[in-house]
């Protein structure tokens, strides 16, 4: 049976807005990301009950994008320091542009370096607006 409607992650992509006010841009030389949809559970329970009992709270949202350092472009440390929002839009796949995710973060930067490693740099990410898939 084909994979059909399956994706390879290798062409991803993901669009991050450079200042907090301006039109997104392509990140370049990312390797992954992640979005990860959460929600409180509340717990409700009462004397009765024969286990506890939650109620679902406010929804979160939060991901992670990773890839290698490029001394052209300071674009996710300036938005992890300058303390804006950015938007985010996050494709699966770079042809297929009518499938994707896209909100408002607040940004984390990291950067890693070894003797015998690329230098790479990540960056953790919180919703800042309701994160919504489209398509």
């Amino acid at each position: 049976m084909a994979a059909v409607g399956r994706k390879s992650g290798r062409n991803a992509v993901i669009y991050m807005d450079p200042t907090g006010s301006a039109a997104a841009s392509r990140l370049a030389y990312q390797a992954s990301w992640s979005i990860n949809f959460t929600v409180d559970n509340i717990e409700v329970t009462s004397i009765d009950d024969t286990n506890k009992v939650y109620v679902a709270g406010l929804p979160d949202a939060q991901g992670q994008f990773s890839g290698f350092f490029d001394d052209t472009s300071s674009q996710t440390y300036t938005a992890a320091t300058d303390l804006l929002p950015r938007k985010l839009y996050l494709y699966p796949d770079k042809g297929l542009t009518t499938q994707y995710w896209f909100g408002t973060i607040l940004l984390d930067f990291s950067i890693d370096s070894g003797v015998g490693d690329a230098i790479t740099v990540s960056s953790s990410w919180s919703a800042a607006t309701p994160i919504i898939k489209v398509g």
